[in-house]
């Protein structure tokens, strides 16, 4: 399992050609509590840097990216019944959306853990 990131902090976690994709506890942390998520049905297609799931707090909404192309294969009911799954377990139980792969390069352009971080540090 490989761990990537983007700079509108999504993470997604890539095992072959399927990837979990949720936003980070950076993004959590700027939202503040999160009180409604609405993740893609599976069948999904989604695209590279475009809207894939919609998050909304107590100070804002704002759109998920899908950080590469892909076909939904399951979004997380547990996190449109409990949002507050995305505060908790931003990294983890609290994922928006699972995807088959249609484009593996597409990775390449991702951040690495320390990437992120650093990236996170300037902001």
């Amino acid at each position: 399992m490989t761990l990537y990131f983007t700079k509108d902090h999504e993470w997604i976690s890539v095992e072959g050609d399927t990837a979990t994709v949720g936003i980070t506890d950076y993004a959590q942390s700027q939202l503040g509590d999160v009180v409604f998520v609405e993740v893609p049905p599976a069948g999904t297609s989604v695209e590279k840097g475009k809207e894939a799931a919609v998050v909304e707090s107590v100070k804002a909404a704002s759109d998920v990216y899908a950080p590469v192309s892909g076909e939904v294969i399951e979004g997380n009911a547990a996190v449109e019944a409990d949002p507050s799954l995305v505060n908790t377990a931003p990294e983890s139980d609290g994922w928006f959306f699972k995807l088959k792969l249609t484009n593996t390069a597409e990775l390449d352009g991702l951040l690495d853990d320390a990437g992120y971080k650093a990236f996170v540090e300037t902001l």
